[in-house]
């Protein structure tokens, strides 16, 4: 006995006079004067089944308790409808199937909300029934897709020799990377295992065994503030190779990312990828991950500031800060509220404010600094940011980072609200050689700005000891339309090199023994060179099918809190369970 013959896709004019049997969910029901007509859809598509009480009296009778979304199987002959009844939107749409025999495999409640792409639900609704939520065409083919990239990304991998190998998911906590997932150790009093951010100690150890080049399509926890675009769990496509130049990784990783794109959206991306150094990159687009696909870009003021009139500007300019504009070509139409808004929106960035100069159509200028400027040095910074008439230039003072984070959320709205992407085009690039560290605020401290396991620019090794602010690594990030869906390097393979760069992290001999003992130790065991990268593969996807939060393409995802609304997780656990792990609560 089969559950059915064909799937719900596949009967057309040819079927005509077969018998066959199909199994779904009753996706409508309509009544037509006695005579139920039923559309059965399955994850191929739908067939449209009718109940004829001239065909069988008994089973149309029983047809009338079906209601949507119920299990049923079905017998019947296929045949042909009339002219006029064809349905062209549908693969199916040319027959339907007189039915003779009916199962009913599963009831339903009635549902929580309507399984369509065409009507909106709330977000947390969908995540708690998940289940139904995935029964839309859409989402199923947001996995159908997820699917094959994957099987895509392993066909070119395995193509090029490269090893599918999973390495721990319980391993060692080990810092300067995100918060950890910590789980505690029943067998070892005390004692905690890490959930891994990534494979990366891992990967680089394969590499020092001789496998040479490696890849896992690996599970990853961090448990960081979420947006999104970022979940605490998420998979990652890690990669690794030895004996290779950051160019060699780059290139065959350009066309690992053209072989997807074309595979799953059918774009060819017909282009070399811009490469943009992080310096490039930040001063003309306030942004290590800048959107290509439209042009505005940062000018840089601070010069004309250190002589102006505006008291504001000049102190910054004078102690170190940057001043830097954007032109908001064609912002001129936008209302005084939506000026007063844009302050608000980069303030969230820390901007204590947001001046503006708006170029009227006869040339002459409103704005509340003007009155700060002698003419000349108007005109100056007009000329720089070639304004014209309809212009809107916009300006921050402030720390880099202030600058930089501020005007590069400006940019990217001003980019939206003027029309000025285009939302059909796929734009690529690599930012490349980012600094060794970033200074952290919070911390008070120099931080790895990759990770602390970044090759160093060979000209640069020499600036490690007295301007290590200043050095470069051999690194490199892929970019997809403003989206970092993918980051790399070549990686320290030197024994002494690593230890000297955990010193300037902050981390003394002792506390670099205690944490990365085991990886130092197999240094000394013959290290190649070598290097790799991790894609993103639920960002990547997301921003391929053009997806506003990256929970569209993940099966079973968490809230903005690291919620699973299904399961109802995080939960409370049994108190025996606590004292087993040597654990106890602590009430508040």
């Amino acid at each position: 006995m089969y559950y059915k013959t064909h799937n719900l896709c596949e009967l057309s004019k040819k079927n005509i006079g077969e018998r066959v049997t199909l199994t779904g969910w009753v996706d409508t029901r309509r009544d037509h004067g006695g005579v139920i007509f039923i559309d059965l859809r399955d994850r191929k598509g739908i067939t449209q089944v009718v109940f004829n009480p001239e065909n069988n009296e008994e089973v149309h009778n029983r047809a009338h308790k079906l209601r949507s979304e119920y299990v049923i199987k079905v017998n019947g002959i296929v045949t042909g409808r009339e002219e006029t009844n064809i349905n062209s939107k549908m693969k199916t749409g040319e027959v339907e199937i007189f039915v003779d025999e009916l199962e009913v495999l599963n009831e339903s409640k009635t549902l929580p909300f309507e399984i369509s792409d065409e009507i909106s639900v709330n977000e947390n609704l969908r995540l708690k029934y998940r289940y139904l939520d995935l029964r839309r065409k859409k989402m199923y083919n947001n996995l159908f897709k997820r699917s094959k990239m994957i099987k895509e990304i392993r066909d070119y991998l395995d193509l090029n020799e490269f090893l599918d190998i999973d390495t721990p998911i319980l391993t060692k906590s080990t810092p300067e990377g995100a918060r950890d997932f910590l789980t505690p150790s029943r067998l070892n009093k005390g004692e905690f295992y890490a959930l891994p951010q990534s494979p990366q100690l891992f990967k680089q150890i394969m590499m020092i065994s001789g496998v040479e080049r490696y890849y896992q399509i690996a599970k990853c926890f961090r448990d960081e503030d979420l947006r999104a675009d970022r979940q605490p769990e998420f998979t990652q496509v890690d990669i690794e190779m030895s004996f290779v130049t950051d160019e060699e990784i780059m290139n065959m990783m350009e066309e690992l990312a053209k072989k997807i794109t074309e595979k799953i959206i059918g774009k060819k991306i017909d282009y070399d990828f811009e490469k943009i150094t992080y310096e490039d990159a930040m001063n003309k687009y306030g942004s290590d991950k800048p959107d290509l696909r439209f042009d505005l870009k940062l000018a840089e003021l601070t010069d004309i500031a250190k002589e102006c009139g505006f008291k504001v500007f000049r102190t910054v300019a004078e102690k170190g800060g940057l001043v830097r504009g954007i032109n908001g070509k064609g912002a001129a139409k936008f209302s005084r509220k939506y000026l007063d808004d844009l302050t608000k929106y980069v303030g969230v960035y820390g901007a204590k404010g947001l001046a503006w100069i708006r170029i009227n159509e006869d040339g002459s200028y409103t704005s509340p600094i003007t009155k700060f400027f002698s003419e000349d040095e108007i005109k100056s910074i007009v000329k720089r940011m070639n304004g014209e008439s309809g212009d809107i230039l916009f300006f921050v003072a402030d720390r880099a980072k202030v600058v930089y984070d501020s005007l590069g959320a400006l940019r990217l709205k001003l980019g939206k609200d003027l029309g000025l992407i285009d939302e059909s085009e796929y734009k690529f690039e690599w930012v490349v050689d980012f600094p060794l560290l970033e200074y952290n605020e919070e911390e008070k401290r120099y931080k790895a700005q990759h990770h602390p396991f970044t090759a160093i620019k060979e000209e640069d090794v020499k600036l490690l000891e007295k301007s290590p602010e200043k050095v470069r690594t051999v690194s490199y990030d892929m970019v997809l339309n403003g989206n970092e869906i993918g980051g790399g390097s070549l990686r320290i393979h030197q024994a002494e090199l690593q230890k000297e760069v955990f010193k300037l992290l902050g981390l003394t001999e002792e506390e670099a023994e205690e944490k990365f003992g085991f990886f130092l130790e197999a240094f000394k065991y013959g290290a190649p060179p070598h290097g790799g990268i991790a894609f993103g593969l639920d960002r990547f996807l997301m921003v391929l099918l053009n997806e506003k939060s990256i929970r569209e393409v993940i099966p079973f995802p968490k809230t903005q809190k690291g919620q699973c609304l299904m399961t109802e997780a995080p939960s409370r656990i049994e108190l025996s369970q606590l004292r087993e792990l040597n654990l106890k609560e602590i009430k508040k």
